[in-house]
């Protein structure tokens, strides 16, 4: 009896817990995002994620509860977990899981790689012991991708799984403090390139100061199930955006660099008599 017993505690733990949506709150802290923009997303999904809000969103599915963890991310295969996979069914559980975002450390990196956090995010997804009605990647930052694979690749596989890709990109026109400038068309770059799947949406915040409210937005309208209607595409009205262009900047940008640093060594040679 005692040997039967011990067989049956794996097999218990592995059982899948039901929850309304599993969510990956996905979060950029690449070169160009400084100390107070790292701080101020942040607070942002800390502030949002005990709204009441925001509660009675969570409460308002089947189950009553979700599943949800928090990574900071920037190039290749730099991503830490920050919150772990934590089951949110009253105000209790979302202030735990607001504290441990609050007391980590900081987290930065180079690079910009969303092709890599969302295949990592979808790694997330089929590891956790949960099992939910919806799941969701939820994407916010500041540029395109400019390192690692392409980010069609990545998307395509996310939403042939299933898996919803939503966006939350930061529009500003400040160089950021890697010196580079930023994006022109962001909002369009994640809504072409970006974002897929059942319900896609993306929602913009006008600069860092504004993401506290875009991202209780977001999270009220994914909690919630909402679902966007159908998209009126209109031709001739709006290119389709490059997917590429962030690795293109980065190669001219590099290629500028690089211009310069041998201007610089042809300077500090000693001319020839």
């Amino acid at each position: 009896m005692a040997a039967l017993l011990t067989m049956a505690v794996p097999a218990e733990a592995k059982e899948a817990r039901d929850v309304d949506l599993e969510l990956v709150l996905a979060v950029d802290v690449s070169g160009s995002i400084d100390d107070e923009e790292a701080r101020l997303q942040r607070e942002g999904f800390v502030t949002a994620i005990t709204n009441p809000h925001i509660l009675r969103a969570i409460r308002s599915g089947p189950f009553g509860r979700v599943a949800v963890m928090y990574v900071e991310w920037s190039g290749l295969d730099r991503h830490r977990i920050v919150a772990g996979w934590t089951l949110i069914a009253d105000e209790s559980d979302a202030r735990d899981f607001a504290e441990t975002i609050s007391d980590a450390a900081p987290f930065r990196g180079q690079w910009t790689s969303i092709s890599s956090i969302i295949d990592q995010s979808m790694t997330y997804l089929e590891e956790n012991e949960y099992r939910g009605t919806r799941r969701v990647i939820d994407i916010s930052g500041d540029g395109e991708n400019n390192n690692g694979d392409p980010i069609m690749g990545a998307r395509d596989r996310a939403v042939a799984a299933g898996v919803t890709i939503n966006g939350l990109p930061i529009i500003n026109g400040r160089i950021g403090p890697n010196g580079m400038a930023p994006p022109v068309d962001l909002d369009g770059y994640y809504r072409d390139c970006l974002i897929g799947g059942p319900g896609a949406f993306l929602v913009v915040a006008r600069g860092f100061s504004d993401f506290a409210r875009a991202i209780r937005r977001k999270l009220f309208l994914e909690l919630s199930g909402w679902q966007p209607g159908p998209r009126r595409v209109r031709a001739a009205v709006r290119p389709k955006v490059d997917c590429l262009t962030g690795e293109k900047r980065m190669r001219r940008e590099l290629q500028e660099l690089n211009d310069i640093q041998k201007e610089r060594y042809r300077g500090a040679l000693p001319k020839a008599h």
